[in-house]
């Protein structure tokens, strides 16, 4: 694949593989991929196949869905093509794209597909998948994010994960996994189902819980309708209610960085590092929910996600090289608390809700982003309540103790919210704060009886929030002796160490796809027998059979 500049900022008169068409408080997300119109040149995006730019797509039409469209309760996914529902991620574009492309297009696709079950099951905002025609590979994979799923019963219609037989590779975006720990399908008859090409139709895909109804043609239409209507009545969502525009995000892009209205990031290729510093709030917290509300894309927890998302997102794809990410920040700590308390006050407010999901999904962004994360909290940061996080977030958070002669900034502090406490919580089902003290309840309770208070370094290290502290006598050799040093290790030792240690506590399907399905698709997409000269994704469609190293290894 050629390089080009990978933009995830689109919408929807721009969209040139999904539809969305409203019916009261029934939305309907259509799949109508246009062939010719793949992200890259080489490949055609046949029988609704997709690639990186399709999920772009899916991925803003769901934030849209949950921020223009609050009327909606129920969305219905549906291809708009005959005979098939989707085919999966498209065969030549895997053949032909890096290892870290589709790594990262396996792991974007999959974070969307996680943000379709958040909405389903936070939103109040439930999906159904309606199956006319195959759904094979990633298009099942589509079809399991969705909270109910219907087949129709026409002896053609089928669901199948055929990776294994057919491409030597796996179910790369959780199928395996939401197989057997969303959809409960018995580990034998998972076994079958992911082993055989032709998959699996009617009353057999409901017994062996593959779906969840079949109808007959004559009963699809009304049966589908009927089905979204009826889960919809249990949605709180305001019917009456009117949502804010998601405009095209601003950014400006440099040879050196790039920068957003509250985040900038500088690049250094030459030290392998990207530097992130986030800027807090330029204005109070709004007084009231209706002022929050005329704020729009501008009201600052919501616009700063974006950007963030936005950053972390355009680094993955666009910057491989950058393995080190360093968070700084820069602003007025009371001014984010006073954010998080507003949000934390009318959090039964939809849009509020929305505003906090979306910062809880941007920050498990950067929980499985494969690259070292360093928080620096320095004098005049930032790092109070949603902020924070980041630091809970990092490899390693480091704190400048003290103050430097000259410095007339406020010193460097930490500061626990009420936001630290529940909302954002990682894949693993906790907290960053109890995944950081496991086993140590009473710290967690301590960390709590802090919040609101100024932490300086000496208290931050105290209460086990930071890593280090340095003053300013040793804060810029120590500074850049780790970081000179970060960099100096080998990429894959780091990405397997990161992703181990980010992660501890309870599994959960979330931390199975990303820290083990993610990881075995990572090493089987560079074995041979998938990607060699001979591999089954090399020789699929040409009638040549795959030769294969029969090594167990």
């Amino acid at each position: 694949m050629s390089a080009k500049l990978i933009d995830f900022r689109t919408e929807p008169s721009a969209y040139r593989h999904w539809k969305l068409e409203f019916d009261g408080n029934i939305a309907h997300l259509i799949m109508d991929v246009d062939s010719t119109a793949g992200l890259f040149d080489g490949y055609e995006l046949k029988l609704n196949s997709y690639d990186l730019g399709v999920d772009i797509e899916l991925n803003d039409a769901v934030q849209r869905l949950r921020f223009e469209h609050p009327e909606v309760q129920a969305v219905i996914f549906r291809s708009g093509k005959e005979n098939v529902f989707c085919a999966g991620a498209n065969i030549r574009m895997l053949s032909k794209a890096s290892h870290v492309h589709k790594v990262n297009f396996c792991k974007f696709t999959n974070e969307t597909r996680l943000a379709i079950e958040d909405a389903s099951a936070q939103s109040g905002q439930t999906y159904i998948c309606a199956i006319k025609g195959t759904a094979a590979g990633g298009g099942y994979e589509l079809a399991v994010t969705a909270d109910y799923i219907m087949l129709i019963d026409d002896r053609k219609s089928s669901v199948s994960l055929p990776e294994l037989p057919l491409l030597a590779v796996l179910p790369g975006t959780g199928g395996l996994t939401r197989v057997t720990d969303k959809r409960k399908v018995r580990r034998d008859l998972a076994d079958v189902f992911c082993t055989t090409e032709e998959g699996v139709r009617g009353k057999r895909a409901v017994q062996w819980r593959l779906v969840d109804e079949v109808l007959p043609p004559s009963a699809w239409v009304e049966g589908v309708s009927s089905r979204a209507r009826a889960l919809a009545e249990k949605s709180d969502r305001p019917r009456d209610a009117k949502g804010i525009a998601l405009p095209r995000l601003a950014r400006e892009i440099t040879p050196d960085t790039v920068t957003y209205r509250h985040v900038q990031v500088v690049l250094e290729p030459a030290r392998r590092r990207a530097t992130i510093t986030i800027h807090g709030p330029g204005n109070p917290a709004p007084d009231s929910v209706e002022a929050a509300q005329s704020l729009g894309a501008d009201f600052w927890p919501l616009a700063m996600a974006r950007d963030l998302d936005d950053a972390i997102l355009h680094l993955r794809l666009n910057e491989p090289e950058l393995g080190l990410l360093v968070f700084r920040s820069i602003g007025d700590v009371a001014s984010v608390l006073a954010h998080d308390e507003f949000l934390a006050a009318n959090a039964n407010h939809w849009l509020m809700r929305e505003i906090t999901h979306y910062l809880k999904r941007t920050l498990k962004r950067v929980d499985v982003t494969s690259r070292s994360l360093i928080t620096l909290i320095e004098p005049g940061s930032c790092f109070a309540g949603t902020l924070a996080e980041l630091a809970f977030a990092a490899d390693r958070a480091v704190m400048f103790a003290g103050s430097a002669i000259g410095d007339n900034r406020p010193p460097a502090a930490i500061t626990l919210g009420v936001m630290n406490f529940g909302p954002y919580k990682m894949g693993n089902g906790l907290t960053r704060l109890e995944t950081r003290f496991l086993g140590e309840a009473a710290s967690v309770v301590r960390a709590r009886s802090l919040v609101g208070t100024t932490l300086d370094a000496d208290a931050a290290m105290e209460a086990g929030l930071v890593t280090a502290s340095y003053d300013a006598t040793d804060w810029d050799d120590e500074i850049r002796i780790m970081l000179e040093e970060r960099a100096s290790f080998s990429p894959d030792s780091l990405t397997g160490l990161e992703a181990n240690l980010r992660f501890a506590g309870p599994e959960t399907m979330e931390t199975r796809i990303f820290g083990r399905l993610t990881a075995w698709q990572n090493w089987i997409f560079q074995r041979p027998n998938a990607v060699g000269v001979d591999g089954a994704l090399q020789r699929y469609g040409s009638g040549q059979q795959p030769v294969y190293d029969r090594n167990r290894v």
